[in-house]
């Protein structure tokens, strides 16, 4: 039986922590001239991933 691959999307895109995934903000990528300094700066950083999710990031990831 060959080995289960991860969804290597999925795999970029969160990060495993000890109470569920972090993700980061989306439409941060590029075309940020016409963005407000706010606006970018509220989409800093990271957040958890919502509770509904995280059943289907874990089958991507093939969590256990």
């Amino acid at each position: 039986m060959p080995k289960a691959k991860v969804h290597s999307g999925a795999a970029k895109r969160f990060k495993k922590t000890s109470s569920g995934y972090k993700r980061k903000s989306a439409h941060k990528s590029h075309i940020l001239t016409k963005m407000t300094t706010k606006r970018k700066r509220q989409l800093r950083g990271t957040s958890q991933v919502h509770a509904s999710d995280k059943v289907l990031i874990d089958r991507m990831l093939r969590a256990k």
